[in-house]
């Protein structure tokens, strides 16, 4: 069973998520790394430890599941939809819907404890371990295993720029300042490649990978980069013309989004929460047909498939703090 999608408002999320469940620091924890003092890493696996004591642990009769901010939400509760119904059978619990604003929002409601699983886009991913004590199990994949996707340079078919160091002194446009794709990788490599963000040229933020792609076609922006799987998406929804563009870079591949649960689970839940993932087949469902060249979701952990993030992240003096998910 589930229930309707609904939108939860940034700013009524962000007047819960910091204050009203600001939960006492762990003043035992052997380690936490760069964990929130509310969390404990004793086993140093990079994320949030199980509370130790049993009457910490959730299991809700309710199920709340929140997949990364879209385009167009509404359609993604559509695709989502089937999966919801495989995840309420396997676990025997009926799962709510919630369709996020923002990618602090979609943080901000895990740290609250009023989202319980969550898909968090590449760059956020780590936001949601270090703040809001999410644990990522699962990412969609192939049939053989592969996963990820790639950080593409774009810009108009018949522009005169023919390497990223020609975006010199031409108008960029990056998504969001915690995006991976769309603002810290490319900080991170372009400079090996010539041509240093905000220096070199003065970084726009459009707010999202499509109003990137879009700002290209339209030429509001001389170029752009972009995460290649909402490029690809765009382009089967019939949402630009690729002729109209061209890539002049891309990257080698970075993970995609990660499907998480809170840390604080009963840990019977967690099991079969990943039974429902690990079980479901996408053949014949709209997930299949929206996420284009995956089948199934396969297992991951957040030490070994993010460490290529954590690396650009730092490269860019990210901090995993309330203050840095806000400058998102």
């Amino acid at each position: 069973m589930h229930k309707h999608p609904t939108i939860l408002g940034a700013a009524t999320l962000a007047a819960i998520a910091f204050s009203a469940h600001a939960a006492t620091a762990q003043d035992d924890c052997p380690e936490r790394g760069t964990l929130d003092p509310m969390y404990c890493d004793a086993d140093g696996d990079l994320v949030a430890d199980a509370p130790t004591d049993e009457s910490a642990l959730q299991d809700p009769g309710t199920l709340v599941f929140a997949y990364t901010p879209v385009e167009d939400p509404a359609i993604y509760a559509d695709i989502w939809e089937p999966f919801i119904d495989h995840l309420s059978e396997v676990t025997g619990k009926e799962v709510q819907f919630f369709a996020v604003q923002s990618n602090s929002a979609e943080v901000e409601a895990m740290r609250s404890g009023r989202l319980h699983i969550a898909g968090f886009s590449t760059g956020p991913t780590p936001y949601a371990v270090n703040l809001a004590g999410a644990v990522p199990f699962a990412i969609m994949g192939s049939e053989d295993g592969q996963f990820g996707y790639k950080l593409q340079l774009y810009t108009q078919a018949d522009s005169d720029i023919q390497e990223p160091a020609d975006l010199a002194g031409k108008r960029i446009a990056h998504t969001s300042p915690t995006s991976n794709s769309g603002n810290l990788a490319p900080r991170a490599l372009f400079p090996d490649l010539g041509v240093v963000p905000d220096e070199d040229y003065e970084v726009t933020y459009s707010g999202s990978h499509d109003q990137s792609m879009l700002g290209v076609v339209a030429g509001d922006y001389d170029a752009a980069p972009v995460a290649s799987e909402v490029v690809d998406r765009m382009a089967e929804r019939g949402l630009y013309d690729p002729e109209e563009v061209r890539i002049v870079w891309e990257s080698d591949p970075f993970p995609t989004t990660s499907y998480t649960y809170a840390h604080d689970l009963a840990p019977e839940l967690k099991e079969k929460i990943e039974e429902a993932f690990f079980s479901y087949d996408f053949s014949g469902t709209a997930l299949g047909e929206e996420f284009t060249g995956v089948s199934k979701f396969i297992p991951i952990t957040y030490k070994d498939q993010w460490a290529v993030i954590r690396q650009i992240q730092a490269a860019n003096g990210v901090e995993y703090t309330p203050e840095g998910l806000a400058a998102e």
